[in-house]
């Protein structure tokens, strides 16, 4: 396994991917409120912004900003996934090295981080989040997403409602991994 080594910065603004295990559940839709209740519970013992973020039912992209001194991401992610993993009714296979360990399988262990390195970086994935659903297929167009911060995006003005237009045939296979 290569040895990968995350880029802690104090202060930091950070875009995360963060997947289920098994990718054929839709357990972060089904349990979205579950989801907004842990993110609100970490944000209260430790601070950051969510800058922006799309909730899929087995995946999410978000984009934090850290406090200033203050770089420790995964511990928030890492409780996170916990206290969602308390709320889900237990009953999905568990591999034996995830037993040994007393863990669940509901999500990936690891997840992905990119530190965001400038003002185009954070416009890109914000609009990568905001499409997201509609690259899926979930929805043709953005707007149409409801676990989105597009919709708070709209509010303040930053994009108009009708922003990523309608893509009635964007549904596809976009480089991601197949279900085999």
């Amino acid at each position: 396994m290569a040895d990968y080594r995350r880029n802690f910065v104090s202060g930091g603004c950070y875009f995360f991917t963060v997947n289920l295990a098994d990718r054929r559940q839709h357990l972060l839709s089904d349990h979205i409120n579950d989801l907004r209740a842990a993110c609100r519970e970490v944000r209260s013992i430790r601070p950051f912004t969510i800058d922006a973020m799309v909730v899929l039912p087995d995946h999410l992209h978000a984009i934090w900003t850290l406090p200033d001194g203050d770089a420790n991401f995964a511990t928030r992610w890492r409780r996170i996934k916990s206290i969602v993993s308390l709320a889900v009714v237990s009953g999905e296979p568990i591999s034996p090295s995830r037993a040994a360990r007393g863990e669940r399988g509901i999500w990936q262990r690891r997840f992905w981080e990119h530190t965001i390195r400038d003002e185009r970086d954070y416009e890109r994935h914000v609009e990568y989040i905001h499409y997201n659903p509609v690259k899926h297929g979930y929805v043709t167009r953005v707007r149409d997403w409801p676990y989105s911060s597009f919709h708070r995006f709209v509010k303040q003005g930053i994009y108009p409602d009708d922003w990523g237009g309608d893509h009635a045939d964007a549904a596809g296979d976009f480089g991601e991994r197949s279900e085999s």
